[in-house]
């Protein structure tokens, strides 16, 4: 007894059940048998994304130690060309800046420049605890920027001090992933409304030693100085014997 494999089904019959279970839907729609099977449906939207992700230009903008670990990403053992990434030194042709080091308040008009200069849409990596925080400058520091986020807007955040290399790639595949899932009418509302170039820092004069020759320094340098930008007032206080010289000082003003 031979059993047939086709149950009962002729040969032809069969391979036409084969067919319309296999054949795509597209050769039976209205549309014409000129084209082919291989139709991509996509938007400008998705289409422009995916062009972007897979070409962004790094702006190099490095203060400090954490843009060693950055500038290793160049070399072959991690190679972050395969992601498209191709450092360029002119803020006009870069998309993606990575601000790696601690900012100062010198640095922070430089930087917003560079911002500014960059063509929309344009993203941003802020890299490490100095630029974050501030890091362990955020507390004594009267010069260091406490979070880059005041001054532009950070799309990804990546801590460590320094980070390593791998936490650079990881943070340069979110950054793609948000990209991949962008829609142009929101990208006017990432746009940071309101900005901070310089904060108030209060501080007071203190002296490892209080003797004739620093309390003459003291009292030459003692002065008060007021911005005509923001009309913030920078005073410096004087602590238990040094009260003496600054009210001194300013009896021989008046």
């Amino acid at each position: 007894m031979v059993l047939n494999s086709i149950n009962y089904l002729s040969e032809n019959n069969f391979r036409k059940e084969l067919t319309n279970n296999i054949v795509n839907d597209i050769e039976f729609s209205s549309l014409n048998k000129t084209f082919t099977d291989s139709i991509i449906l996509t938007t400008f939207n998705d289409f422009s994304n995916w062009a972007r992700l897979s070409s962004l230009w790094p702006l190099l903008y490095g203060t400090s130690c954490c843009f060693i670990e950055f500038a290793s990403l160049i070399g072959s053992r991690f190679d972050f060309d395969r992601y498209g990434l191709v450092p360029r030194s002119s803020p006009r042709q870069a998309d993606l800046i990575v601000t790696a080091g601690t900012v100062t308040m010198k640095m922070a008009p430089s930087l917003v420049r560079l911002y500014e200069q960059m063509p929309e849409p344009k993203y941003v990596i802020a890299m490490g605890a100095c630029t974050i925080t501030g890091g362990m400058f955020s507390t004594d520091s009267y010069t260091t920027v406490r979070g880059v986020d005041k001054l532009i807007p950070v799309d990804i955040y990546l801590p460590g001090c320094p980070p390593k290399p791998e936490a650079i790639i990881d943070a340069v595949i979110k950054l793609r992933k948000k990209i991949a899932q962008e829609i142009y009418d929101d990208r006017g509302k990432m746009e940071q409304g309101e900005r901070y170039f310089t904060i108030t820092h209060q501080f007071a004069l203190l002296l490892t030693e209080n003797t004739d020759t620093s309390n003459q320094l003291l009292s030459n340098q003692l002065f008060q100085f007021e911005t005509t930008s923001s009309k913030s007032k920078l005073e410096f206080k004087q602590i238990g014997k040094k009260s003496e010289i600054l009210s001194s000082s300013r009896k021989n003003n008046n």
